[in-house]
């Protein structure tokens, strides 16, 4: 049993699901630090400041979601995951340091540049050592360790801010981010056939590897084709970065709660996540085995999940009691992060030679919002006080997003187009033409 367990396969997707659960500690812990009394006493923001703030992140991580799932698919996964996991790991730990806006700006800029290729590697590291079969389920079950990073740090930033400072709290994580990098170039191979702890049953079960070439990314028909997958990632994106960057302080500033006690109800609402991420990805493949619809388990999936999202919304339209509103939140996010295993599988359903590349492409949707939701989050409040309008727009976002999951059709793959043919040359004797 141990060795079924510890088998190469299930200890790559172990590390993997380590790297989600980190990454999100490292790029959401400012959410819960910025309402901390430590921190406001020390770098005084107002609400825009903030937004502009959790928006740093994601403009190199924006850039990086194509460039990054290239760079995977050129040099493979382990020295990319190896490198981004120094960097991130490197920026969290300056963030404790930093005594100025300025200053905390770039350190979320670097942190954006480490993580911008993080999801599509980890895409592309999947597309060898997951079966097709298990695609859905190890995207929503990876994606599930990023929520429970999400529940985790409101209440592990505010009792490490209790015990050693806001600063001592962001030197803890990004020292545990940088020994996992060391782990992953230690332990991960490329291909699954180069890992001396692969056995022949697990190889079976694998995808085969193409053979080692030099890889020409078809861009602009790739791109036209993962269009549509990234308008709708970018819905989900908007809803995702608000929530993560809004939901500590709205519990705070809404409800005049202590640090602990905001962050105990912020924990609830992500948890709910981690189950959604888990459950969805596990629907999607079932419904994927016993029907074969490719579009039926991914794209009606999606649809009906953020329809559900938006629906479970509305109480805030109705009600300030914050049991109520607390729920509503946990269950819109739990079916939002019900998309999460369809959606990431879908890269891997259209175009599975470059699926680095796509899944980043797909990505760029989501880090967009990263960069517009949580200052036009911000700007709202700020201006009308208003702590529920954020979320009201975000329902309007959100059923968009399900309207439009009918164009993305993962059953079509991606076929490469055929370089044309050379010329052939002139017989001997005929005419110059």
């Amino acid at each position: 049993m141990s060795e079924r367990v510890f088998r190469a396969s299930n200890v790559v997707l172990g590390l993997l699901c380590l790297m989600y659960f980190l990454t999100y500690v490292d790029r959401v812990n400012i959410s819960t630090a910025v309402v901390s009394n430590q921190f406001l006493k020390e770098i005084p923001l107002t609400k825009i400041q903030i937004g502009l703030v959790f928006s740093a992140f994601a403009y190199p991580y924006l850039l990086f979601q194509v460039i990054g799932g290239w760079v995977a698919d050129k040099f493979g996964p382990r020295r990319a995951l190896t490198i981004c996991g120094i960097i991130w790991a490197g920026a969290t730990i300056v963030t404790g340091l930093v005594h100025g806006l300025i200053a905390l700006f770039v350190a979320r800029v670097i942190l954006g540049f480490g993580e911008g290729a993080t999801f599509p590697t980890a895409t592309r590291a999947m597309s060898y050592w997951v079966s097709k079969e298990r695609r859905g389920f190890a995207q929503g079950f990876t994606h599930a360790f990023s929520r429970l990073g999400n529940s985790i740090t409101p209440w592990l930033v505010a009792s490490l801010i209790a015990a050693i400072s806001w600063r001592g709290s962001f030197i803890v994580v990004g020292c545990v981010s940088m020994l996992w990098a060391l782990a992953w170039g230690l332990y991960f191979r490329d291909k699954p056939a180069d890992h001396p702890g692969i056995t022949p049953e697990e190889l079976a079960l694998l995808p085969t590897p193409a053979a080692k070439a030099k890889v020409q990314v078809p861009w602009a028909p790739l791109i036209r084709r993962i269009i549509p997958v990234t308008i709708v990632y970018f819905c989900y994106g908007w809803i995702l970065w608000l929530f993560l960057s809004w939901i500590p302080s709205f519990f705070k500033g809404q409800y005049k709660l202590d640090l602990k006690s905001s962050a105990l109800f912020a924990s609830g609402v992500f948890f709910s996540g981690v189950v959604g991420d888990t459950v969805g990805g596990i629907i999607s493949d079932k419904l994927f085995e016993r029907t074969h619809n490719t579009r039926l388990a991914r794209c009606n999936m999606v649809a009906v999940m953020m329809l559900l999202c938006g629906v479970s919304l509305a109480p805030i339209l109705y009600t300030r009691n914050i049991n109520v509103i607390a729920l509503a939140l946990s269950a819109g996010f739990f079916f939002a992060e019900c998309t999460i295993g369809p959606m990431w599988a879908i890269p891997m359903d259209i175009a599975p030679r470059f699926a680095g590349t796509a899944s980043g492409l797909m990505n760029s949707g989501s880090a967009l919002a990263a960069i517009v939701s949580p200052v036009v989050g911000g700007y709202l409040i700020q201006k009308t006080g208003n702590w529920t309008l954020p979320f009201i727009v975000s329902m309007a976002v959100i059923l968009v997003g399900a309207s439009l999951t009918f164009t993305m059709h993962p059953e079509r793959q991606f076929t490469e187009p055929e370089p044309a043919a050379p010329a052939m040359p002139a017989a001997a004797g005929s005419p110059a033409k």
